[in-house]
């Protein structure tokens, strides 16, 4: 009925996050972009912000595909209260055991899922910048 809210409500959080790190990795990499006549060497990373944007494509990927779904069955409606769920006491409180289950263990693991991605490419990362001064 509802379980797509929290994963809303997490991607509406992951986003707030990514905004700030975006703007906080901009602020430190205009000086380097001023003095960029200076021989510097270039090191690949992957920024914390480019992560946070796999996160937050995962989460908002599925908010608006579960949105849709629920509101192709009629969970969804376009009038107050939105949500068929509210309608009666009985429903909300199956709504709220649902949120709290479903989920909140479809966020729990889409957030796992990201957390191995990012593991996984750090280690390929590393792999890589070894590889590199090995051969240098």
């Amino acid at each position: 009925m509802a379980c797509f809210v929290v994963p809303a409500a997490e991607a509406v959080v992951v986003t707030a996050v990514y905004l700030a790190a975006k703007k906080r990795e901009m602020k430190i990499e205009a000086p380097k972009l001023a003095n960029a006549d200076k021989f510097e060497e270039k090191t690949s990373k992957i920024t914390w912000s480019k992560r946070l944007s796999w996160l937050m494509g995962l989460l908002w990927g599925g908010v608006i595909l579960l949105a849709f779904e629920h509101f192709w069955h009629g969970e969804v409606v376009p009038f107050p209260p939105f949500l068929s769920a509210m309608a009666t006491p009985e429903d909300k409180a199956e709504m709220l055991h649902e949120m709290s289950t479903v989920g909140v263990g479809m966020a729990v693991s889409v957030t796992a899922a990201w957390g191995v991605v990012c593991a996984f490419v750090q280690a390929k990362v590393n792999k890589i910048k070894k590889a590199i001064k090995k051969e240098a």
